[in-house]
């Protein structure tokens, strides 16, 4: 062996070293950081749901206000996602979504001073708008700073704080609930105000400690930076050429794009649902506490984020992508079915099966989207179908709100998701996958 060849395969092992040890202090300094910031994030975006029979009560606000402001948040949130993916490529991760995350916590602090419905649809909205960009600008966030072979963990792990923030809104906003009375303060006035406030507080932490360029990261040295920002420089070459020339205007009249925002469409329809009216359901139960519903709502996303993960390993080891997505629509149908029962245990219960068929898919659903996209389509592909998919928070919440007000229950839209379920099923067997999986 010459010298030369010595000497180069010598370097590349050394680079590869440092890629890895550079990886494994961002995993360990900046990944925990987003990770809190995201579970805060889905707090303050569902403790709505925990509002419902107070802001009837209380402010005057029905169903149909609630259901509409409820929605409002994904009508900002979808109109002002682009530009804040724009705002965040000029000034950096470390001050744009710092600052996402302050003016939500702002928003949800301001929440607090609702007294008509008027000022709850603009404060919905506002949040929706304060909000946009923070999830997909982690997601371009860890682009910057880890290779392909290494960013596919670090997205798992961060979606795992969504999953998380379902099963401990309920706790911490039914326990909040209950400082009804503190200083003559309402229990849901406490409720955004606190929650709001340690977003505000969080936020001015992750500002000083997040980082947005690898060359600015004092804990690497410069061998690891070298290396990483190699690494991430070559993989984003590749993508680049992959997608060049690819318009999002056209991808609207693809048939796999429009069917993968149809299922998905439906699935975030089934999702919000059980967030924002569960609590409502079981607020029916005699004696119960704001602390026991919000006991009770993290219930059915315990069942779901255990079958999440579940069905991912079953899907990795063994595939069938598009019958385990068919199977989880089929019990998002039959949960809701069920759940028109007036008996409020009985309607958890029958959530239960819809909140693990919604994660179920949504664990299945974006590998399988992978397999049933061109590789050129997918980056742009994937973004459009979560900007289209996320208004059904919107049309859901909306028609509940509606329906309810006109018939006295929500049975009629609990009906209306089952059937929607169907249309869901036979999109997904309308797919063609790639690799036939």
């Amino acid at each position: 062996m010459s010298q030369t060849t010595a000497a180069s395969r010598s370097g590349a092992l050394g680079s590869d070293a440092d890629v890895k040890s550079a990886v494994k202090k961002f995993s360990s300094r900046m990944l925990p950081l987003v990770v809190v910031m995201l579970l805060i994030n889905q707090i303050d975006r569902t403790n709505i749901g925990f509002v419902q029979q107070v802001f009837s009560k209380e402010l005057g606000i029905g169903a149909s206000a609630f259901g509409f402001g409820a929605g409002l948040f994904f009508i900002g949130y979808a109109a002002f996602e682009v530009p804040s993916n724009v705002l965040l490529q000029k000034f950096g991760a470390r001050v744009w979504l710092t600052r996402i995350m302050v003016s939500w916590g702002l928003v949800t602090m301001l929440m607090a001073f609702t007294h008509n419905d008027i000022v709850f649809y603009i404060l919905r909205f506002l949040l929706g708008v304060m909000e946009a960009g923070f999830f997909p600008g982690v997601i371009f966030y860890f682009t910057k700073w880890l290779p392909d072979a290494y960013r596919g963990r670090a997205v798992a792990i961060f979606l795992s704080a969504s999953a998380l923030a379902y099963i401990v809104t309920g706790p911490i906003s039914g326990g909040l609930l209950e400082l009804h009375g503190l200083f003559n303060i309402a229990g849901w006035r406490w409720m955004f105000l606190i929650e709001g406030g340690v977003s505000i507080l969080v936020g001015f932490v992750a500002f000083g400690l997040l980082v947005s360029h690898i060359s600015e990261a004092k804990w690497l040295s410069t061998a690891e930076k070298t290396a990483l920002q190699a690494a991430v420089d070559t993989d984003e070459s590749v993508r680049s050429e992959d997608s060049r020339g690819i318009s999002k205007w056209k991808l609207l009249f693809q048939p796999q794009i429009l069917k993968l925002c149809g299922i998905y469409f439906v699935s975030v329809m089934t999702g919000y649902t059980v967030t924002f009216w569960l609590p409502g359901i079981l607020g029916k139960i005699d004696g119960i506490s704001a602390f026991q519903i919000g006991l009770l709502t993290s219930i059915p996303w315990i069942a779901a984020v255990i079958a999440m993960y579940l069905l991912a390993r079953l899907t990795d080891n063994r595939g069938g992508r598009k019958l385990l997505v068919v199977g989880s629509m089929v019990l998002m149908g039959v949960g809701m079915f069920l759940a028109v029962t007036p008996n409020p245990w009985f309607a958890l219960f029958a959530l239960t099966l819809a909140a693990v068929g919604y994660k179920a898919c949504n664990s299945v659903f974006w590998s399988m989207t992978s397999v049933s996209l061109d590789p050129k389509l997918l980056a742009a592909g994937i973004a459009l179908v979560n900007a289209l998919g996320n208004l059904g928070g919107f049309v859901a919440p909306t028609a509940f709100g509606i329906i309810k007000d006109r018939t006295g229950s929500i049975e009629g839209g609990l009906m209306g998701l089952a059937l929607c379920s169907i249309v869901g099923i036979v999109l997904t067997l309308s797919l063609k996958l790639r690799k036939g999986v």
